[in-house]
């Protein structure tokens, strides 16, 4: 049995759409400003922590629930000198617009983001809960827990599109977002973002300036984050550390562990281990 200080992850590989991590105690996590492709939702159950969400500050508690849209900058972190516990609950985003768009929870059937930060509303903070621990016991087949998550997820999506009397218009692809598409999908490369501002005809300070305003980042994060998300991939998919490092471009391991644990709040070693 690990330390209640480690994070424990769940994962199901009849279940690949999502990932569950339960922190026990995380009075010591520290997460540095991130982003994650999927739609992320938690629930704190245990101290109070500040909760920054594309620059919005929230203080959160015991019986909150929090959410993140895809590729949207966060950071949780505890009050000083305060427990703290959670769940954190990653979906992937296309197997969530199918679900709620098959179902006529929405009519899109493209992503569409959820509109609040916060929940906390005590009915749905204790399904939640429920459906993270069905998630992580034995007790259950894997298709009890798909029909325990689905059912929560339809429940919580109606609520939470019904805030939104009409739906905001899907954005057009500006020049940040084909930056960001591009650093996305040459996460390993190490383009000079200089030369890179140039192939998209932009100045390097306007790129930096105006790419940090729209994704509360620099591009150079952003591809750090990209390409640590990456690295999550090979280590679920049973990769060794030290394969998954190097092949992301990290020479020095205690510097992949240290970028890592940075943003995932674990280490790789951690992030391997699952319960199932």
């Amino acid at each position: 049995m690990p330390p209640s200080t480690h994070p424990i992850f769940w994962r199901d590989t009849a279940l690949p759409f999502v990932e569950l991590r339960q922190v026990a105690d995380g009075r010591h996590v520290s997460y540095t400003p991130h982003f994650h492709k999927e739609w992320s939702i938690g629930a704190i159950l245990a101290g109070k922590s500040e909760f920054v969400c594309e620059g919005r500050l929230h203080k959160v508690k015991a019986g909150t629930l929090v959410m993140m849209n895809p590729n949207v900058v966060h950071a949780c972190n505890p009050l000083q000198d305060s427990p703290w516990a959670y769940y954190m609950m990653h979906l992937d985003k296309q197997w969530l617009s199918s679900l709620l768009s098959n179902t006529k929870v929405t009519a899109r059937a493209e992503w569409q983001d959820t509109p609040l930060d916060t929940l906390d509303i005590p009915s749905f903070y204790e399904e939640f809960t429920t459906v993270c621990t069905h998630l992580m016991s034995t007790s259950f087949s894997s298709n009890q827990k798909h029909e325990s998550l689905q059912n929560y997820l339809l429940s919580l999506f109606t609520h939470l599109y019904n805030t939104i009397e009409n739906p905001p218009p899907i954005p057009p692809i500006n020049t940040l977002y084909k930056v960001a598409n591009y650093l996305n999908q040459y996460c390993l490369e190490n383009t000079p973002i200089k030369r890179l501002s140039a192939e998209f005809g932009l100045s390097t300070g306007y790129l930096n300036r105006t790419f940090k305003q729209q994704f509360n980042m620099t591009p150079h994060a952003y591809r750090l984050n990209c390409r640590i998300q990456s690295t999550q991939e090979a280590l679920k998919a049973g990769n060794t550390i030290v394969e998954v490092a190097h092949d992301a471009g990290f020479s020095d391991q205690a510097h992949f562990q240290r970028v890592f644990k940075q943003r995932v709040a674990a280490t790789p070693n951690q992030y391997r281990h699952t319960v199932c």
